[in-house]
């Protein structure tokens, strides 16, 4: 028996949904789109059909009455007219309502507090897509919960190859008592007692590596599982911008306003719950930036600004916490009307006079205040902040407002996160790998002691043009600074924030990742260098550093390193690619090479003419100048002729390979057949041959 027989038809419906309202926003802002409105008909049509099977008559009645105001717009060159638009929207809305109620959900925290502030349609979008976005988060909970309990279980398997071990030890003792002196009493049975103990040595020696390569291949497709459960988890903020342009064009028709709506941050992924709270808040603060914020269009002409006005929401990380912004280019909060609002809540004219900027807006954010002079629809109970501030509340985060009369106004929740997808660049330093995440790696590049300038602030590095402070990563880490007289290079991280750059010295860069970012437990100590940690196959904790926090601790580490002159053969590496060049950098370094790093052949031209070095290793499908027109160039150069270069490329056609010897490459390895030690045989003998 099907305990629930509209499961599928509501995640069918919701996507469904979901396109229909982008492309009516589309087909609102005035577009000729024939071939949208013919695909708005396959989706509409598509809906119809699956709620006639599953016997939901008025959904497909709406579905229809879609179709009936789309269809004459098929075939002509004119725009969907406004009763068009009108009746496809209000279909959607008694669609998401009829799906939402398919589904009967317990009443949600500050329900109450949202009526009379909202337009008559946005409520059903908004619960829709918040259903959306919570929808088996309880089912990938339970999900995670096992598998890290099978982690754990592979942890324990792992133990028991000791004994396997002891008996493969056991059987070699055997075989030296065997052919020990005394062994001649056994000579009856001794080639039949050897044969057996062979064959039992055999057996234990197979079943370890089956044992062993069966754990290693249970670990690998552990984690892949565990990262894919907790990435469904894990949804894209884009989910919430058509509810939310849908709350913005709402509130600007009910007033007879013009606005744009414009989103960025789509690709960040975060905890569903942490979406399906705040996307109320921001319905809320979109409607208000529109009620309050936004001018008619002949004020705004007056003011010589745009007919329309422009609304524009934000998400991104900071460190382990997720910033949602809501900015408008309107007229700005009237302090004026929040100082006579606070008045006619009995505070005294000559109190309230005297109240500043940031006061009078604390005191708007603590709610119950309305600048509106009337009710409307949109505005006038003083609730619209309210429900932004429980919403923050709810998840122990923060809310601040930023304005400027005539410029606009920008509002701030900012909120901590259970979990999120980072891509990271993972680094080696003070003995342990920890990730920094990429969107902050502004560059790698190689530093040794003899680059560093010392100053009374500490040491730093000249980079792009400008001098950026130094220090090594492990100084971060609490981790005992060694002896500088074994440090005479670094792999070194440049770290951007918010337009601030460090130098991070590591000892090896190990590559890129995809992460799952988790705040650290409560009990842990607060350090503002890491932002949270990620978990490996056995649930050991990997440290992910926040760029912020890294930034500022560098530009005050103050310990000077004394500069000493490097004596390892430098290679400069010229990819495109910040993989390859990773991997190439980590294995020159682990051979005792200093690696320098450029991203195009011109890059790679400017540093060879900066420094002497004894190998070139270049990439040749590179934007710009490849690596065939890179090697001609430094052929034709009298100071870099003689220095060897050898091409490693995914090509590997007779024709390439014969490009590349007549351009003067001393070596051409394939990318396809890449080994470690070949490249760093041919390496030692062009270095040791210059």
């Amino acid at each position: 028996m099907i305990r629930d027989p509209y499961r599928y038809f509501r995640v069918e419906a919701r996507e469904l949904l979901d396109q229909l309202g982008k492309g009516a926003l589309e087909l609102d802002k005035g577009a000729v789109a024939p071939e949208l409105i013919a695909l708005m008909l396959r989706l509409a049509h598509t809906l119809k059909g699956a709620a006639r099977v599953v016997k939901q008559r008025e959904i497909a009645d709406h579905a229809h009455a879609i179709e009936d105001a789309l269809a004459p717009f098929r075939e002509n060159d004119n725009a969907v007219s406004r009763d068009g638009i009108d009746a496809t929207l209000k279909a959607l809305d008694q669609i998401t309502l009829a799906v939402a109620a398919l589904a009967p959900q317990p009443p949600s925290e500050g329900a109450a507090s949202d009526s009379g502030a909202a337009v008559h349609s946005t409520p059903s979008i908004q619960n829709g897509s918040a259903e959306a976005l919570t929808t088996g988060v309880d089912e990938m909970d339970a999900l995670l919960e096992n598998l890290s309990e099978a982690s754990v279980q592979a942890s324990a398997l792992r133990k028991e190859l000791a004994p396997l071990q002891r008996s493969r030890r056991l059987v070699q003792l055997l075989e030296e008592q065997w052919h020990a002196p005394r062994a001649d009493r056994f000579s009856g049975t001794g080639g039949k007692s050897a044969s057996m103990i062979a064959e039992l040595g055999g057996l234990l020696e197979g079943m370890q590596h089956t044992f062993t390569d069966s754990l290693e291949q249970m670990d690998r497709e552990l984690v892949q599982v565990r990262e894919a459960a907790e990435r469904l988890r894990l949804l894209p903020a884009r989910l919430m911008f058509v509810s939310l342009e849908r709350a913005a064009r709402d509130a600007a028709l009910s007033l007879g306003k013009r606005i744009t709506f414009g989103a960025g941050g789509g690709e960040v992924r975060l905890d569903a719950q942490v979406f399906g709270v705040v996307q109320g808040a921001l319905v809320q603060t979109v409607r208000n930036s529109v009620a309050h914020g936004i001018e008619s269009t002949a004020e705004r002409a007056t003011a010589g600004k745009p007919r329309e006005g422009r609304v524009w929401v934000e998400v991104h990380r900071r460190g382990h916490q997720a910033v949602f912004v809501c900015r408008d280019d309107g007229r700005g909060i009237d302090l004026d009307a929040v100082r006579r609002a606070v008045e006619r809540r009995g505070l005294p004219p000559a109190d309230a006079a005297r109240l500043g900027k940031e006061e009078l807006l604390r005191l708007l954010l603590d709610g119950g205040i309305s600048t509106s002079t009337s009710v409307s629809q949109i505005a006038g109970r003083g609730i619209g902040l309210d429900v932004v501030r429980e919403a923050a509340a709810r998840l122990r985060g923060e809310v601040s407002i930023r304005t400027d009369k005539g410029m606009g106004t920008t509002l701030e929740i900012v909120v901590p996160i259970a979990l999120a997808a980072v891509d990271a660049l993972i680094v080696e330093a003070g003995g342990r790998s920890v990730a920094i995440p990429l969107d902050a790696v502004k560059r790698t590049l190689r530093v040794s002691s003899c680059d560093l300038v010392q100053s009374a602030q500490g040491a730093s590095i000249l980079f792009d043009g400008r001098a950026i402070p130094f220090a090594p990563l492990e100084s971060a880490l609490r981790r005992v600074t060694p002896a500088r007289n074994t440090t005479q290079s670094w792999s070194t991280v440049i770290v951007e924030n918010a337009n601030a750059l460090a130098a991070v010295g590591v000892e090896r860069l190990r590559g890129t990742q995809n992460l799952i970012l988790r705040p650290l437990p409560d009990c842990t100590p607060s350090d503002p260098v890491v932002a949270g940690a990620s978990l490996d196959a056995e649930g050991h904790p990997q440290l992910v550093l926040d760029p912020q926090g890294l930034v500022e601790h560098v530009g005050r580490a103050g310990s000077a390193l004394a500069a000493m002159p490097s004596s390892r053969a430098p290679i400069l590496v010229i990819d495109d690619s910040l993989t390859t060049r990773m991997l190439e950098q980590s294995i020159l370094e682990s051979a005792g090479y200093e690696v320098d790093l450029a991203t195009s052949g011109e890059e790679g031209l400017e540093r060879a003419r900066q420094r002497s070095y004894a190998l070139f290793l270049v990439d040749v499908e590179m934007p710009g100048m490849d690596g065939f027109s890179f090697i001609e160039r430094a052929r034709e150069d009298p100071i870099l002729r003689d220095i060897p270069a050898v091409l490693v490329t995914s090509r590997a056609s007779p024709e390439d390979r014969q490009r590349g010897s007549s351009a003067g490459a001393r070596a051409y390895i394939v990318k396809g057949e890449f080994d470690q030690s070949e490249l760093l045989e041919q390496i030692r003998i062009l270095v040791g041959t210059q």
